[in-house]
């Protein structure tokens, strides 16, 4: 999803908190007017200050609601349809404030301040959905927010679609080359056309297509870091993880590389956040302590930033501990020879010189990892996720391995807790493989306690 269309999408929830509050400050204030009291008097007593307290509870717990409701599901939907989820949700957390009210008659003889509320919040929530959707198709018109494509098919619907999107520009795509027929001469133009221009969608409506023809798009596409779509008559094609939507009646299918996506994200990236910054802080007396032994143990910064390959290619400076002598990276390449691992691009050396003697209890105790939580707090990382790579590892990976590149690094991931160092790359390639394409927030914590645990039994230290 495109990163301003997805800010557009995630603002929503603090917006709709602020306007909450603003409701039920707005219904107070309306409750206590003289144009209301003089045909209903107030009978209760309710301070604002106590009531504000019970609003910020009430409006956390109407996100909750709203969120169940569908309200922040980020597949696109229109507008009539976003405004409906608003009244449902809305009108089922002030139904359930009713229940709960009733067994307290201090509130419910207050029943003019919800019922306000309800009506209040229903207005300023789905005018703000009406605002934001008058912004993106604004921004549309300006050209932001528009998805390039690239459409392989010359049926009816192929040209079904491309008319659709020419004429309707509230879909914000723009069509930048239709090929007839795929055959492997198209994926090589493609690839060509990829890394001369940029391209967000890659779309197949050939139905006829070869699967061999097939497979080599997807994997470009993957490799590229582009979403593949395809139509739904191809339903013999492997999926792991896929939408389905329509455009102009014809049913359109999107393979994902992850379900890490939309809401998803942004929920990891709040996780990453607070327990990340959660432990930078606890974390400064053995940031001081090692920090002490390294100054002590041999000249040189306490803190190394090292190259790392993130999502999407980017390269990225990853902060650890320094376990080595400095200059080690100028050694690296005169002792390749030594390299324990032939299994794949990366370097391992059992008794590498350049590691000092305080390096090697931080390595074992994964003590020098710490630091990445700076990376983590700052976007760079997660806390769970594929390893990071160095850009020479990365220049060696085969076509299948790039896909390790799909999301962010992590601290810790699938492979380091099922067998850590001892694990030859290509079962390490799989198992974050299997991550990037089954994740789930469970999943993360699930692996956020094992690494506790590898830790703590200092199994295979890395």
């Amino acid at each position: 999803m495109n990163k301003n269309k997805l800010f557009l999408e995630t603002i929503e929830a603090p917006l709709d908190f602020l306007f909450l509050i603003i409701s039920g400050i707005c219904s107070y204030y309306l409750r206590f007017a003289q144009i209301v009291v003089q045909y209903r008097p107030v009978i209760f007593d309710l301070p604002f200050m106590l009531f504000l307290k019970i609003l910020v509870g009430v409006s956390f717990f109407s996100l909750f609601i709203l969120a169940i409701s569908g309200v922040y599901n980020v597949k696109k939907r229109k507008l009539h349809e976003k405004l409906s989820k608003v009244f449902v949700g809305c009108s089922i957390f002030v139904l359930i404030l009713v229940v709960a009210f009733f067994f307290n008659q201090r509130f419910f003889s207050s029943r003019f301040i919800v019922l306000s509320f309800w009506a209040f919040s229903i207005i300023f929530l789905s005018l703000i959905r009406i605002v934001l959707d008058i912004i993106y198709r604004i921004m549309l018109s300006k050209g932001y927010f528009v998805s390039r494509i690239v459409v392989i098919g010359s049926d009816d619907n192929s040209y079904r679609l491309i008319s659709e999107f020419k004429r309707n520009r509230g879909l914000g795509v723009k069509v930048i080359e239709n090929y007839d027929i795929l055959d492997n001469d198209v994926v090589d133009r493609l690839e060509k056309l990829i890394n001369e221009t940029s391209i967000d969608v890659v779309l197949l409506t050939d139905t006829h297509s070869d699967k061999h023809c097939i497979n080599n798009l997807i994997n470009l596409c993957n490799i590229k870091h582009i979403t593949y779509k395809y139509s739904a008559s191809l339903l013999d094609t492997k999926m792991i993880n896929f939408d389905i939507s329509t455009i102009s009646g014809i049913p359109i299918v999107e393979i994902k590389s992850t379900p890490l996506d939309g809401w998803a994200r942004v929920w990891k990236r709040i996780f990453d956040i607070a327990l990340s910054f959660f432990g930078l802080i606890i974390m400064i007396p053995i940031y001081l302590i090692v920090g002490l032994f390294i100054k002590l143990d041999t000249r040189g910064s306490v803190l190394v930033k090292l190259s790392r390959i993130g999502a999407r290619n980017k390269t990225f400076k990853m902060y650890k501990f320094r376990s080595m002598i400095v200059g080690a990276d100028r050694m690296k390449k005169d002792l390749m020879q030594y390299n324990e691992r032939n299994d794949g691009p990366l370097f391992k050396m059992q008794d590498d010189p350049r590691i000092t003697r305080v390096g090697k209890f931080i390595r074992r105790a994964s003590i020098d990892e710490i630091p990445n939580l700076i990376n983590v707090f700052k976007g760079e990382m997660s806390l769970v996720g594929p390893r990071a790579h160095e850009p020479n590892e990365v220049e060696k990976y085969e076509d299948g391995h790039l896909k390790l590149l799909a999301i962010k690094p992590g601290i810790t991931g699938m492979a380091q807790v099922s067998g850590r160092s001892d694990l030859k790359f290509e079962e390490e390639a799989r198992l974050d493989i299997y991550y990037i394409e089954n994740w789930s927030m469970w999943l993360d914590i699930i692996i956020l306690i094992k690494t506790i645990r590898v830790v703590l039994t200092r199994k295979s230290a890395v």
